[in-house]
């Protein structure tokens, strides 16, 4: 009942972009960034062949931060996230609030329960074209780059997606996202830019790598029969050496270290793992197409149809090919 109220409430405030577009009220600096939207929403129907709908066709502003918190649960010594499950797109790896009051007294109630929490703001999300989904205030707090970004993701989820397998839909929407901007960026010329941003996801590459490891190592302390005080402990050790050494990959790109990294448990190396686990496999997927959109989305469709244990083995045959 919250996230109907809570999604009601977001598609009232809708305003169609081209009458904001068009309206003196508009502040300059809104209406450059509704057409640099236009300009993307364009572009993601001819050249990403991205849905040619009504989704992100108005702009709504909900006047705070995020739009949803999302809740992430892991049990104690497992890595297999709590999932919750609803009408439209099946069960997922997180349970998301238009409050964050709620998001948080939701937290606390699991982790009373034992299990390792992580709650996280979200600015945007998709009804995977079920209504007309707005562009958000949340959204724009993002640079050009991340907010177009970010657009191509959403879409991206009424391409393909899969009830029950949070993992698979991200990584390929994170897919779309990633080659959508490369595209993007070099159509629009914007050189530097598109540097920028493959430093950023050659950072990012960097920093999956070391999760995926001390994913591995946590998945060997878990299965090990030991005592738990001694389980407890390998586990916040591993989890101490990520964290340094997620700060030496900051450090070494000559970035700010983040603070996140004093704050990891199971619940966060979830999230983490969630949007990108599988994207190795995606890119392994898109240079078997030579870049081909058309065989590229036909083959992630296959995948989808294909039973959870054979989809499983095809990613990781995949992931080892872009090894």
């Amino acid at each position: 009942m919250q996230a109907a109220r809570g999604h009601l409430d977001v598609m009232r405030k809708r305003e169609p972009i081209d009458e904001l577009l068009r309206s003196p009220e508009t502040p300059d600096k809104l209406g450059e960034r509704l057409q640099l939207i236009e300009a993307a929403r364009k572009f993601s129907v001819a050249e990403l062949g991205l849905p040619n709908n009504s989704s992100y066709r108005s702009y709504a502003d909900i006047e705070r931060d995020y739009v949803v918190w999302n809740v992430f649960a892991a049990p104690e010594f497992s890595l297999r996230p709590k999932r919750w499950c609803y009408p439209i797109v099946g069960c997922v790896s997180y349970r998301g609030y238009f409050a964050e009051r709620a998001a948080r007294r939701q937290a606390e109630r699991l982790r009373a329960r034992g299990f390792d929490v992580y709650v996280g703001g979200v600015a945007a999300y998709s009804t995977l074209g079920r209504f007309s989904d707005p562009v958000l205030s949340t959204m724009l707090r993002w640079d050009d780059a991340e907010l177009v970004a970010v657009l191509f993701h959403e879409l991206a989820h009424q391409v393909v997606y899969v009830k029950g397998d949070s993992g698979f839909n991200e990584s390929f929407a994170s897919a779309v996202e990633e080659f959508g901007l490369e595209r993007w960026l070099k159509h629009r010329g914007e050189h530097d830019v598109l540097r920028g941003y493959r430093e950023r996801r050659a950072l990012r590459r960097q920093i999956m790598r070391v999760v995926a490891a001390a994913r591995r190592d946590l998945e060997t302390f878990f299965s090990e029969t030991i005592d738990p005080d001694e389980k407890r402990l390998l586990k916040e050790d591993r989890l101490d050496r990520l964290a340094e050494e997620i700060r030496a990959v900051y450090a070494a790109a000559g970035r700010e270290v983040p603070r996140w990294p004093s704050q990891l448990n199971n619940a966060r190396i979830v999230s983490l793992t969630l949007y990108e686990g599988h994207l190795p496999a995606f890119r392994a997927l898109l240079d078997g197409c030579d870049g081909d959109l058309s065989c590229f989305y036909t083959a992630a469709r296959d995948l989808a149809a294909a039973g959870p244990e054979q989809r499983r083995r095809r990613l990781a045959e995949l992931t080892k090919l872009a090894a």
